[in-house]
Order: structure tokens, then sequence, then C-alpha cells
């Protein structure tokens, strides 16, 4: 019954994962074994250049050198902008995923809708908003204007720069998550709500007790991908303000050091494996505790 026959043609699958594998290990598992060894060097981003052990040297400068309070600060920004996103744009999405899903005319649409910031790219709608928000000529300047009787410097602003582009980011990717949403919503069976409605629930009892629990994996889902995407977005922040204006993250730090500071390799190494841990940690926790509420029908 083995489809590939016998003989050699037995081994014809694992030769076949040999390609995955191997791109495997050169773009994602060869580099990051790489960023940890190069975490504990003083090797720098210049060809040639040479590379010497120099132990936890880079993870004392990250908290204890002179600049130590600028990558406090990234880190106390990147778990805000964690926390934020992940609440906020998972909330949103599962309340507009309910709405589609009550089979509303032109439902279609507005999944076009909704999905349309994805796959526009950062490139794209950091212009959008960044007209969205120009302090001098910007249609949402002017409803502010008209609303309140005061201007906002927007992405210009030391107090409100990160809040628009933690609004940027939940615009853009709420629409991914809503279709994850829709997809566990659509699989609940039918004849659940049947009964329940038979029992005398009402809506919110349907969707807390039936609803919800069944779209548990979905929310698992949801959540690691909004973990891990908050806690590594830099292209968003360096399309919109450049780091500027008290918006850095960690990951935008390691880009910035890598390729625009000092040209070290070794402390945004550093940064990079203590960003991973963190977002291992936030990952591992918050998984455990939505698994508690998957159930199987």
């Amino acid at each position: 019954m083995y489809p590939f026959g016998k003989g050699f043609a037995r081994y014809v699958p694992f030769l076949l994962l040999l390609i995955p594998l191997a791109l495997y290990v050169v773009f994602y598992f060869g580099p990051s074994m790489l960023t940890v060894i190069y975490s504990f060097t003083d090797v720098k981003n210049i060809p040639g250049s040479s590379m010497h052990f120099v132990g936890l040297d880079n993870y004392k400068d990250l908290f204890f050198a002179g600049n130590s309070g600028e990558r406090w600060v990234s880190i106390k920004n990147t778990l805000i902008f964690m926390f934020i996103v992940t609440i906020v744009q998972n909330g949103v999405a599962l309340f507009v995923a309910v709405l589609i899903n009550q089979r509303l005319r032109g439902d279609y649409f507005y999944r076009a809708v909704f999905f349309l910031p994805v796959v526009l790219g950062v490139a794209v709608v950091a212009l959008v908003w960044g007209m969205m928000f120009d302090p001098m000529s910007g249609p949402v300047n002017m409803l502010y204007q008209w609303l309140f009787g005061y201007k906002d410097m927007f992405f210009s602003s030391f107090t409100h720069a990160f809040g628009y582009i933690i609004f940027v980011q939940i615009w853009m990717y709420m629409g991914y998550s809503m279709l994850i949403f829709l997809a566990g919503l659509q699989s609940v069976p039918k004849d659940l709500y049947e009964a329940g409605y038979i029992d005398g629930t009402n809506r919110w009892q349907s969707f807390k007790n039936i609803t919800f629990p069944l779209i548990a994996p979905s929310f698992t889902v949801n959540m690691l991908l909004s973990i891990i995407g908050a806690m590594s977005t830099f292209d968003i922040i360096l399309a919109t303000t450049d780091g500027k204006f008290n918006t850095r993250t960690m990951a935008y730090d390691v880009y910035k050091e890598t390729f625009r500071g000092s040209l070290e390799m070794g402390l945004p190494s550093a940064l990079s494996v203590v960003q991973f841990l963190i977002i291992l940690v936030f990952v591992v926790v918050a998984v455990r505790q939505t698994r508690k509420r998957e159930v199987e029908y």
C-alpha cells in the first residue's frame, strides 16, 4: 500500500524533504544560530572584519552601559506595543468577524475591505496615513480642528506618535485576524445553536458557552501571531517616525544598530536574543492559557 513503491523509491519522500530542509537551514536556522554566536563576540558588519569572543559583555552593555536607559525605554515601548496591539486587534477582529458571520448583505465585500490593508504593504500604508495625519493639511487634523478646536502633530508628536503607530498597526493587520476568526466561526455546527435556542439561551449565552469555546483554537492562533508580529515590528516605525519622538522598539533598535549605527553585530545580536526570549515567554504563557479553553467537537 506504500504509494512510492519499494526499494529506493521508499526514500523519495525524504529526498523531496531535503529541499525545504536545506532552505530552512540556510535562511532561518543558520542565521538564528549565527545571531546567538555573534552575541558573544565583537564582530562588525564590515566584510573581512575580525571576530573575538567577549563573553557576556554585549549583554552587560545592553542593560548597564551609559546609554542603557534607551534600551529600557525600547523594551518598555515594545511591551506596551505588544499588549495593546494583541488585545485591541483581536478584540476588534472578533467583533467584526461575528458581525460578518451574520450573513449580512455584501459580506464578501466587507471581507475584502477589511483585508485590503494587509496586502497593501507597509510602504503604501505609511504613505496613506502620512497624508491622512499630515499636521498642516491632513483631513484628520481638519476633523480634529472642527470637532475639538485644536491641531495635532501626529507622527511628529512626542506624546501621541507612538499611539498613532499602534493604531496603524492594528488597522493594517486586523483583517488578517478577522479572517482567522471568521473561519473558526463558520466551522461551528449550526445544530448546537439550535439546541441552545431550544434550551432558552440568549445571544450572549450562546456566544459565551458555544461560540467562544469552539473558536478557541482560532483565538490561540491569533494571539500567537499578534504577539510575535507586534514584538517584531520595526518597518512601520521606520516608515513613519524613523524611531524619533519616543517610538523606538527592540526590533527597531536591532535594525538601527546593525545597519545605521556603529555597525557592530554583537550588541544587536544580543538584543535579538533577549527579544526572542521575551517573545518565547509570552507565547508560551499565552498558548497555555488559551489552550485551556479549547474544546473538541
